[in-house]
């Protein structure tokens, strides 16, 4: 009788870091201002031949760091929470947004 390929192992192996990956020199983040500003990506066709595709965000993109991309699925989200913010937060002086970003720093530690 064959064996499943799923019966070999648990739902949770493939979950874990296996023992010969170091990740210990790594740094997190070090692409993420370079990725931001657009990339090219050469792809390689099995006719021996590549073609050289250009990534650019959009005017006016954000990326949003991995914790905060938890919470907001899609772009529809990300709006609707700022247009709720904008109507609860006087923005009226460049010192209320820095006074804005300094409580939410303080709230995160």
């Amino acid at each position: 009788m064959k064996k499943s390929m799923h019966s070999e192992h648990s739902p949770n192996d493939d979950k874990r870091m296996r023992n010969e990956y170091d990740f210990s020199g790594g740094v997190r983040g070090k692409h993420y201002h370079q990725v931001s500003n657009g990339y090219k990506i050469t792809v390689h066709h099995p006719d021996g031949t590549s073609t050289i595709q250009e990534i650019t965000p959009e005017k006016g993109a954000v990326i949003l760091a991995p914790d905060v991309q938890k919470y907001f699925p899609d772009s529809e989200a990300v709006n609707t929470t700022l247009r709720t913010l904008i109507k609860l937060v006087p923005f009226k002086q460049k010192s209320s947004i820095k006074e804005l970003k300094r409580k939410t720093a303080q709230s995160a530690t």
